[in-house]
Formats: structure tokens, sequence, C-alpha cells
């Protein structure tokens, strides 16, 4: 996948700014502290918490991944291969709460990716002095 393009950071567990630092702490989403993030990218130090309550709006990209997952999976399984309805939902309720690490881990990319555009070259402004200010 292109480096340069947004889903790169998504799909790969990266900064959206640099494509280099990793989003998360851990690899893996099935970690015991999946959910633990860096606060900046250890590589740009672009912030990865830009406010409280900031990733309130990824819940609606992980509803997303969940529809389009049981969509997706329903015409699959019960049009395409004949799966009784009521065999599809027992097997659906687990896979969905196995997912549910995944999904929480994708949204939260995919949703700072919204707002921060790829710039490898854009360095950030990492001591404590204010910004245009003689030294």
């Amino acid at each position: 996948m292109l480096k340069d393009n947004r889903l790169y950071s998504v799909v790969f567990n990266k900064c959206p700014r640099c494509h280099q630092g990793d989003f998360f702490i851990t690899k893996s989403a099935y970690s015991w502290h999946f959910d633990e993030m860096h606060e900046k990218c250890p590589h740009c130090g672009e912030v990865l918490i830009p406010e409280p309550g900031f990733y309130w709006g990824s819940m609606f990209v992980s509803y997303a991944f969940y529809t389009i997952y049981t969509l997706i999976t329903f015409f699959v399984a019960v049009k395409w291969l004949n799966v009784d309805l009521d065999y599809y939902l027992m097997g659906l309720m687990p896979t969905l709460v196995l997912l549910t690490p995944y999904f929480f881990r994708l949204a939260r990319r995919s949703w700072l990716t919204f707002f921060i555009a790829y710039d490898p070259q854009k360095k950030q402004h990492t001591d404590n002095k204010p910004l245009n200010v003689p030294a």
C-alpha cells in the first residue's frame, strides 16, 4: 500500500501525520492493554489525543464497521450460502464480541485520520516557548 495514502496509517497502526510512529502502544488488538494509546507520536510528536472526548466520534465509525460487517456476512451466509438465519445469528454474536478490540482500534485510527493529513515534512513544536517569539 502506498505510504502517502491516508489508509496506510489506519491499516498499519501508524501516526496519520508521519506514518512512522505507532498509534497504539501494543501492536496487537488482542493484548491485555489493547486500548492504550500514545499521547504523542513517538516519531514526529503529533498529538494523538487532541482534546478530552475527541474519540466519542469514533463510536459512530465503529458502528459503521459493525454494520458493514453484519451486512456482508448476512448476504454471504444467509442469501448466498443458504445458512439458516438462527444459525447465522448464533455465529454472528460471538464474532462481533471477538471483533470488538479490532474495531475499537480501527475506528480510533480512522477518526483521527479524518482530521490529520499525511505530511512527513511537518515538524511539531515540542518545546514550551511560544511560536513566533524571538529568543
